[in-house]
């Protein structure tokens, strides 16, 4: 089982601070909670101990929040922090800034996603002997909240990644956002990164689909949700306090919820 995350906190998370907002992306909350600090938490609930928290824009306040909580140190997880200076650049930079900080493989997954533990678990599990990425991937494509923004995938011979891109017309499941990578990921964003001075996430997962070393993972009933807007975010708060009504539960960890609660954007 995986025991170690990297998350992406380095983007400047444009569209969620419009109209004026200049708090970083990570740290806008959800019923109150940072979007960085759910994520924190559902990947604990996974097992992982083990963090490297990538920043960028505004990283300072992101260095803060992380080092004055407390809560952190009660539950015996090491966070690290990783800077990115060209933060600028696509997500794969980013990636690549935690270049040798694990030895092994990590779950791989951005501050600004929410999702149920289950969802964590599904990455933490996986078998890195038969690939050297799996990507959590949710095959409810009628249900999904903004397609139009959506990475799609194709998948070809049962869970091997044929194609991605967000603009693929043919595609049976969608990117949760949430991975098991080993360093071969790292390997083939370098050589993007080296040939082109940029490099996606995305890019770097063709590459291994073209090696047939990229799997999908189905997350099943498991809730997620890219809150990348402050409609979405208000979503997220709607799903999960719907959740936490049905389980009797506090809406901390986002608990599985059916997708015909959800409600696709305007």
């Amino acid at each position: 089982m995986i025991r170690q995350a990297l998350i992406l906190a380095a983007g400047m998370g444009t569209r969620i601070r419009e109209g004026g907002s200049d708090i970083p992306k990570p740290l806008h909350t959800v019923l109150g909670v940072p979007l960085l600090k759910r994520t924190i938490w559902s990947l604990a609930n996974a097992g992982i101990t083990r963090f490297g928290v990538v920043v960028g824009y505004r990283a300072e306040l992101i260095r803060t929040a992380i080092e004055n909580d407390p809560d952190y140190k009660a539950r015996g997880l090491q966070i690290d922090v990783i800077e990115n200076l060209d933060y600028q650049k696509s997500n794969g930079v980013s990636v690549l800034a935690a270049n040798g900080h694990f030895d092994g493989p990590f779950v791989l997954t951005m501050a600004d996603h929410v999702f149920d533990d289950g969802v964590a678990e599904c990455a933490a599990q996986a078998d890195m002997t038969v690939a050297d990425l799996h990507l959590c991937v949710d095959y409810r494509i009628d249900d999904i909240y903004d397609m139009d923004d959506a990475t799609k995938v194709l998948t070809v011979n049962g869970p091997h990644i044929d194609t991605i891109s967000k603009q693929l017309e043919k595609f049976d499941c969608v990117d949760c956002g949430v991975f098991a990578v080993s360093q071969a990921l790292l390997d083939e964003l370098q050589v993007v990164l080296d040939a082109t001075g940029d490099c996606s996430l995305s890019e770097g997962v063709a590459g291994l689909a073209q090696k047939q070393r990229a799997r999908v993972v189905d997350i099943g009933a498991s809730f997620w949700q890219d809150v990348d807007t402050q409609p979405a975010r208000l979503r997220a708060e709607r799903i999960l306090t719907a959740a936490s009504a049905l389980t009797g539960a506090m809406p901390m960890a986002s608990e599985s919820v059916s997708h015909d609660t959800q409600q696709k954007p305007s």
